[in-house]
């Protein structure tokens, strides 16, 4: 019995005709065999979770470098945050469920240690500069390899969402735009609990016009767009809000730009942060072979520069790993006796 090709015939008659469905993905890099239970985009789903880069980022930035707290958000809840809030959607709207999910799981992977800062920095320092969206795709096509194979050779679609969910290319599924929609609800919520909770803000400091629309709560607000989404999208080829959520949740956006995402407060150790990422870019540029050997031996025999293999193995990092391999390099250690 054939456990795939039951899910995509059902698929096939429940779905949207907008959505789109597994039996139609247009492939992978490399043909594989299909598995006889899983479709290809549950399939995709599963090689993004049980990936090492997946795992770094429970130890990644979100928005504040290393907070005194076990609540605030990391790059790992943010993405399952969005993945949640990607699934209501596309059920809502008949799509693609595990598309979805693939999809966001996979947004992040590719950004670096002490969140928007490092890209920033390494933005600078390397020659091709640095986009997160484009190291995302990078990881799951090449980064994560083992001795057998070279990348998680994921399908089209969820490679095209993961580059696209960031930028000015609009994903060519709707199942890529309903992440992208969720990964702005997402970061723009939570960054508020965080910033509240860090007394950045207050609830009082808050636009009250977009309270009075989008609702006073966290969850509150988070419903309020994501029933807007899918009134304004059922049924419908694009994804979209309503012009009046629309200019409320933006006009949210600017707020949390302007008093917390560049809050002298916060961005205090920034510089830091920064600096600890370009001291170690310009060291393993000089001292390449004290690269790890399996990092070194994976560049040297694919078609990619020194700066390439740097550049990616610190932006692999998390916040933890970093700064310990700044720590271990630059700092003196004390004497002892043995």
């Amino acid at each position: 019995m054939n456990i795939r090709l039951k899910t995509e015939e059902i698929e096939r008659i429940i779905l949207s005709k907008y959505a789109t469905l597994s039996s139609n993905s247009k492939g992978r890099k490399s043909q594989e065999e299909k598995c006889q239970v899983r479709t290809d985009f549950q399939r995709d789903r599963d090689r993004i979770l049980h990936s090492k880069a997946f795992r770094r980022l429970k130890h990644k930035t979100q928005v504040f470098i290393a907070p005194e707290g076990d609540h605030y958000r990391t790059r790992l809840t943010h993405t399952l945050e969005v993945a949640q809030i990607s699934r209501t959607l596309a059920r809502a709207l008949r799509l693609n469920e595990d598309l979805t999910e693939a999809i966001a799981l996979g947004h992040d992977l590719g950004h670096t240690a002490f969140g928007h800062i490092g890209e920033s920095a390494l933005n600078e320092l390397h020659p091709g500069g640095f986009r997160h969206n484009e190291q995302s795709l990078k990881v799951v096509d090449y980064l994560e390899h083992n001795e057998d194979k070279i990348g998680l050779n994921l399908t089209y679609e969820v490679r095209e969402g993961i580059l696209n969910h960031t930028g000015k290319n609009i994903p060519q599924t709707l199942e890529g735009c309903t992440v992208r929609r969720a990964d702005r609800i997402a970061y723009i919520n939570h960054d508020i609990d965080d910033a509240i909770r860090a007394k950045i803000i207050s609830k009082e400091d808050l636009p009250k016009d977009c309270i009075e629309v989008l609702g006073k709560g966290h969850g509150d607000r988070i419903n309020t767009m994501i029933i807007d989404i899918i009134q304004n999208s059922l049924d419908k080829n694009e994804i979209s809000m309503s012009e009046e959520i629309e200019r409320f949740t933006e006009k949210l956006r600017d707020f949390m730009f302007d008093r917390v995402y560049l809050n002298k407060n916060v961005k205090s150790e920034e510089e830091k942060a920064k600096y600890i990422i370009k001291e170690l870019y310009k060291y393993f540029l000089k001292y390449d072979y004290k690269l790890p050997y399996e990092h070194r031996k994976f560049y040297s025999e694919n078609d990619f520069t020194k700066e390439d293999m740097v550049c990616d193995y610190i932006a692999g990092m998390s916040d933890r790993y970093i700064t310990n391999i700044f720590y271990n390099i630059f700092i003196p250690k004390p004497w002892e006796k043995y």
